[in-house]
């Protein structure tokens, strides 16, 4: 306020710098000046203590806000005052057209580039990161000629804090006047238009914006609204205040949700009780009871029937709509009842059509049925229970258990004889040589060949034939003493050699397990060529161990009965 500390503008502090260069800069106000500022201001809003007063005099209230008493930067003030909230003279505006220039320099118009201006345009106040320009195809920079303006550069040292970031600073008010000039030439046209029509149609009715705007505003009447043509204002409460809050139908907060920004609660606030005899059953209610589905029906039709090519609009022509519906709802069940005799005339099944209701149908038997506290049935006939179209618990070969009911290392088997031979005869409980109770290390060592069938086709070993170089390099008893000089380097040679026949070992017994493996197989393969073709598993069509019928007509009927249906509008209360 103004009988507040005085607020010393930044340009002021900058002349008086300039002016007085011996003087020292002005000190800040310690906590005590600051309070005792504030009791001088208490003192004057109470009124016992006199006014600040201006520099003409005057008396300056002291219950003034401070965004009024302070002046701006520009004024140049020195104290208290309140010149700057009256009338300025055009002598006193000349410091006013004092400001700094910004934008363009429009003065210079710049047609060739210069040396370290920016690339993308040309001018020389800015590089070429700085550019806002967009970005040119051809740069100024490897362009012949250019059409450019440098922007205005100011100096900082002329220019203070505040008149650096004033918002104003260098605006015309004469670019406002080109938009004012425009409105008027618009308002003109209308004018005369209007005059035209008058002119040739007296008795016709004008309907001019200003006026039918708000030609029926004063006679709304809606609860919870006022509106005022006059002062053009329109007020809207979305409660009318006699009314009882919707938060208060039901304090239960688990009960329907209330949303206070909207003052609205969609759901029913008391479920228990009918909606038809609640005083409030949510704005939901509201929405989708009376002639709202009725309507939103209507418009649907109206939708679809346009789309069809039929010319009808739900507000310009609703008896018209509202008849077709009828008509178009007559044949169609007039469409149904005809489709359906035709289908019962060609195929038959009219009884069918004439059951039973449902009470009847799900009534309670006569069939009596005693349970024990167990759950085992004493007395009655236990109820059978759902069995599929295939065949179950048949097995083959003497077994008990279907193939695949066993696993161990990696193989399948049967589990009531662990055998690992498929459709093999069962012949009791027992642990082929092959089963293990641990898993093997690797998967290798899981498919592992039957050694009974391996020992049937054992090769016999041949022991390694004795190369002649053995032979050879065996030195004679009959040797003279020169020779026996040449046995140190023959053992070198032996040692080389006797490598080369652990090799020779080691490759001819891997041949010999590559041989049995592969005669193991040939043995598996004539097996299973034994087997007749309705027991060989490879030539079997997918699932053709059993027979497969066509289903009867009670299946086909239990069928439809229990297929699930998406288009079933009941389907989600099911």
């Amino acid at each position: 306020m103004s009988s507040g500390p005085i607020r010393t503008p930044v340009s002021q502090i900058i002349l008086s710098k300039h002016d007085q260069d011996a003087e020292e800069e002005p000190k800040k106000k310690s906590r005590e000046d600051w309070r005792k500022a504030k009791e001088l201001e208490e003192a004057r809003k109470a009124g016992t203590a006199p006014a600040a007063v201006d520099e003409e005099g005057r008396d300056i209230n002291p219950h003034i806000p401070q965004y009024i008493s302070n002046a701006p930067w520009y004024y140049g003030s020195a104290g208290p005052t309140l010149k700057h909230q009256r009338p300025q003279h055009e002598d006193e505006q000349g410091q006013l057209d004092k400001r700094a220039p910004k934008g363009l320099n429009t003065t210079r118009i710049i047609t060739k580039f210069r040396k370290g201006a920016c690339e993308n345009c040309g001018a020389v106040t800015h590089k070429r990161k700085d550019c806002l320009e967009r970005p040119r195809k051809v740069q100024a920079k490897y362009a012949e000629s250019i059409v450019v303006h440098d922007e205005h550069l100011v100096n900082e040292a002329a220019v203070n804090y505040d008149e650096k970031r004033d918002r104003w600073s260098s605006y015309d008010p004469a670019n406002h006047r080109e938009i004012i000039e425009e409105y008027e030439k618009v308002e003109e046209a209308k004018r005369q238009l209007k005059a035209e029509k008058l002119k040739n149609d007296p008795d016709a009715e004008i309907s001019d914006e200003e006026g039918n705007e708000d030609k029926y505003v004063d006679e709304v009447d809606m609860p919870g609204t006022k509106v005022d043509s006059k002062q053009r204002i329109t007020v809207r409460n979305l409660r009318i205040r006699e009314d009882t809050a919707k938060y208060l139908r039901n304090l239960d907060p688990n009960s329907a949700y209330y949303d206070p920004k909207t003052r609205s609660m969609r759901d029913n606030p008391n479920p228990a009780v009918p909606e038809e005899e609640a005083e409030f059953a949510g704005e939901n209610f509201v929405r989708f009871s009376g002639d709202t589905t009725a309507q939103a029906t209507a418009q649907l039709f109206a939708w679809e029937a346009h789309g069809k090519g039929v010319d009808v609009h739900l507000l310009a022509e609703p008896t018209k709509l509202e008849l077709l519906q009828k008509e178009y709802e007559q044949k169609k069940e007039q469409f149904k009842s005809s489709t359906k005799t035709h289908i019962v005339e060609k195929y038959g099944g009219e009884e069918h059509l004439q059951v039973p209701p449902k009470s009847l149908l799900l009534a309670q038997t006569e069939e009596y049925i005693e349970y024990s506290r167990s759950g085992k049935v004493i007395k009655g006939v236990e109820k059978p229970k759902a069995r599929s179209i295939y065949e179950e618990d048949v097995y083959i070969n003497n077994h008990t258990t279907v193939w695949g009911s066993f696993w161990n290392a990696g193989r399948w088997g049967y589990k009531c004889c662990k055998s690992f031979i498929k459709n093999s005869y069962c012949v009791g409980m027992q642990e082929p040589e092959g089963y293990s109770e641990q898993h093997p290390t690797s998967s290798t060592a899981a498919v592992v060949a039957d050694p009974a069938a391996q020992s049937q086709f054992k090769v016999p070993e041949v022991p390694p034939e004795r190369p002649a170089s053995e032979v050879d390099s065996a030195p004679s008893s009959e040797s003279s003493s020169s020779e026996e000089e040449e046995v140190k380097p023959e053992k070198k040679k032996s040692k080389k050699k006797s490598k080369k026949r652990e090799k020779k070992k080691k490759a001819k017994e891997q041949r010999k397990q590559k041989s049995k493996n592969k005669e193991t197989k040939e043995h598996e393969k004539t097996k299973e060529t034994d087997i007749p073709e309705e027991l060989d598993d490879r030539k079997r069509a997918y699932n053709s161990m059993y027979d497969v019928k066509a289903p009867t007509e009670d299946e086909i009927e239990e069928w439809k009965k229990k297929r699930p249906r998406a288009e079933d509008p009941m389907l989600q209360f099911m």
